[in-house]
């Protein structure tokens, strides 16, 4: 059976966002995306929950696409952030989908995602969260230097201007580098793929609002004292990590099982920080053996094959 990814506009917390929808299942599933993606990066996972009986909306974030996008820094603080994912899950109990959701995140998305965990505003029945840090963990590590040699671009960001010049100079070709450059295995990222990063980097207003993000998360951070001293969660939590990352390192990820009561991780060698577009049938897999209670598979040497748990 083919499940057709459809494209709607959702009214929630003030903003309107443009959502990719897939599925009619009664468990709800909402996939928060990373910079600089988009809803698009989700393309291989909506099939797949919607077999699993989920209904799935994967948004644009706000300023991404043809989601609202609001003017100035502050609103992108992560507060702003999480209400969004509270308004998107509001909406969908309106339309029947009132059960816990299951939250899927990658990069900045899972930054939103393992915040709204730890906060829960709303409950959720399972975490999954991919190439980005429970952020105790990310507040520590990104104090050596290993780590600031890698997170050098975030501090880039802060210059007004200047990023988003250089992003969508020659028809934002810095943005399609970056998807490219860093794949490991450049299978999934053709030239329509591409196209479409670059299109949106160059929708007016779009590239500031994107970093508007990180330039909002060297303001003041209304959830700094929780991410220092978390509470331990208990929300079952996977999580899936490319270990080419060259954003972030693989020791971010060693520790977590101390800060979540049940939590399950799957490594993958030789893939890259956009680890569910690069790999989807290695990510779909750990993904569908983890949320239907199976062994979940571990990736071989190559990040694809996949061997018994």
């Amino acid at each position: 059976m083919s499940h057709e990814i459809k494209t709607a506009f959702i009214d929630a917390n003030g903003l309107r966002f443009e959502v990719d929808m897939c599925g009619e299942g009664e468990k709800f599933a909402l996939l928060l995306h990373g910079f600089p993606e988009s809803n698009h990066s989700w393309r291989f996972q909506l099939p797949l929950l919607a077999e699993l009986g989920y209904t799935v909306w994967a948004p644009n974030l706000r300023g991404y696409g043809q989601t609202s996008r609001p003017k100035g820094v502050g609103a992108y603080a992560m507060n702003h952030l999480i209400d969004d994912v509270s308004g998107l899950i509001d909406a969908a109990a309106a339309r029947g989908l009132k059960g816990p959701t299951t939250l899927i995140a990658h990069d900045w998305g899972g930054a939103i995602g393992w915040t709204y965990a730890l906060a829960h505003p709303r409950p959720l029945e399972r975490f999954i969260v991919m190439n980005l840090p429970h952020p105790a963990i990310f507040m520590k590590g990104v104090r050596s230097f290993a780590q600031l040699k890698k997170s050098w671009y975030m501090f880039f960001f802060q210059i007004p201007g200047l990023p988003e010049k250089l992003f969508t100079s020659r028809n934002a070709e810095p943005i399609a580098k970056a998807f490219y450059n860093m794949a490991v295995d450049k299978t999934h990222f053709t030239e329509d793929v591409l196209n479409h990063y670059r299109a949106n980097a160059l929708i007016p207003g779009a590239m500031t609002a994107m970093i508007n993000y990180y330039r909002a998360g060297f303001r003041k951070n209304p959830y700094q004292k929780m991410w220092q001293k978390p509470p331990l969660l208990h929300t079952p939590t996977l999580m899936l990590w490319g270990e080419e990352d060259t954003a972030l390192g693989k020791e971010l990820t060693y520790g977590t099982e101390e800060l979540v009561s049940d939590f399950t991780i799957r490594y993958l060698p030789q893939v890259s920080h956009w680890v569910q577009q690069e790999a989807p049938e290695t990510v779909n897999a750990m993904m569908k053996a983890w949320l239907t209670g199976e062994p979940v598979p571990h990736a071989s040497e190559q990040g694809r094959l996949l061997t018994a748990a």
